[in-house]
């Protein structure tokens, strides 16, 4: 018996289990201090009203023989797809329905697209970066490479025409620098996957946050992208789904690479390795795509970005440079005082008692920086920011 060895290559800890060590430590230290949490990015509002009635009622279908359902349709509900399809055109974006699969998250997505693909791939990612785009590439032992993304470049890399790659993953708006790419940007990057016959994964997650017109919601409304592209889009952030799980991945049926279609690929994926995502809670998230859904979703959205907009003013006032924020739940920010980001984050906890992210757990060039999430209650992120901008003050 032989095991996947590849595990040894990955850090000792991900990063948020270690966040989460470091915390409890402290709490438990502690016990008298209050903990603001602006670290991990989970959400705090409640599921939209809409969303809740359709919870309520899909239930009530499934404690009747005559409504019962059991194993769904191997890419989702038609009733989803057709939201989901619906949702683009919005865009601009024209999707066959069998382009659209529903699944559990965009984090699962992102990783078990990996099946479909060689080992023998180089992967592109940029530094800093979401670590789960490291950490399921170096499960499958495949050479990864990285495009330094930097304050010089406002952390939003183009590509270098001198590196060979085979996948690239491109999350837009950025976890975790809150970095937005603008549709020529965004053309650079298709172009690039084209030329080379390249995969580029798009990591669509943080779309519901972009006020930016020249910003796109889909990688799809780039010309040539349907020929180079996948993407994955999560209800997590955008409609309270963390705990509820919903996601879509848009698989063109013009991507092929090695005379296969990754469509049809990713379906027999799919029918081996997955049933799907609950009846429930498929219509759960159609709820979200209509009109009632919209507002009550978008009222969510703009309570996280005011809070952004808070922490924003007060590194404003504090005279600390950062980015994100606009576009996105994240904002970037420099440590002051030439602290390591881990540094920082046990300042802020010891004198502040807020928890953020630091920056070299994203990749070595987040070395120097660190990450804050618009998630929390809006009251205790008032208290943070003005917590943070004291600590910053006394450095």
């Amino acid at each position: 018996m032989k095991i996947n060895e590849n595990y040894k290559a990955l850090a000792g800890n991900y990063l948020f289990s270690e966040i989460g060590k470091r915390v409890a430590a402290y709490s438990a230290a502690h016990p008298e201090k209050e903990i603001i949490r602006l670290g991990i990015g989970d959400v705090t509002q409640p599921l939209a009203a809409p969303v809740v009635e359709a919870l309520k009622a899909a239930s009530e279908e499934m404690g009747k023989a005559e409504t019962f359902r059991g194993y769904g349709p191997d890419q989702g509900y038609d009733f989803l797809r057709e939201a989901v399809q619906a949702e683009y055109a919005l865009r601009g974006v024209s999707l066959d329905i069998d382009e659209i699969f529903i699944g559990d998250g965009a984090k699962s997505d992102s990783g078990n697209i990996l099946d479909l693909f060689d080992t023998d791939n180089t992967v592109l990612v940029p530094d800093p970066v979401y670590p789960a785009y490291v950490d399921t590439n170096t499960m499958a032992g495949r050479r990864i490479i990285y495009a330094a993304a930097t304050r010089a470049d406002g952390f939003l890399p183009l590509p270098d025409s001198t590196v060979q790659a085979d996948i690239i993953y491109i999350c837009s708006p950025n976890n975790p620098t809150g970095a937005a790419y603008t549709k020529d940007a965004l053309s650079a990057w298709v172009d690039y996957a084209n030329r080379l016959g390249a995969v580029l994964l798009f990591d669509a997650a943080y779309e519901r946050f972009i006020t930016d017109p020249d910003v796109p919601h889909s990688i799809f409304e780039v010309e040539g992208a349907k020929e180079c592209a996948i993407e994955f889009c999560s209800l997590s952030k955008t409609a309270g789904f963390t705990g509820t799980r919903c996601s879509y991945t848009i698989v063109p049926m013009a991507l092929r690479r090695g005379g296969l279609s990754l469509n049809k690929m990713w379906l027999r994926r799919q029918t081996t390795k997955y049933n799907g995502a609950p009846y429930i809670v498929q219509r759960a998230a159609a709820a979200v795509f209509t009109p009632a859904g919209r507002e009550a979703t978008r009222q969510a959205i703009d309570y996280y970005r005011a809070n952004a907009a808070v922490i924003a003013h007060a590194l404003d006032e504090a005279g600390v440079w950062y980015c994100g924020g606009k576009n996105s739940p994240y904002i970037w920010m420099q440590c002051p005082g030439g602290l390591s980001s881990w540094d920082f984050f046990d300042v802020l906890l010891d004198k502040a008692n807020v928890v953020g992210t630091p920056g070299a757990g994203f990749g070595t060039q987040g070395e120097g920086y660190f990450r804050l999430t618009a998630f929390g209650s809006a009251e205790k992120t008032r208290a943070a920011a003005q917590r943070l901008k004291e600590t910053i003050a006394a450095l």
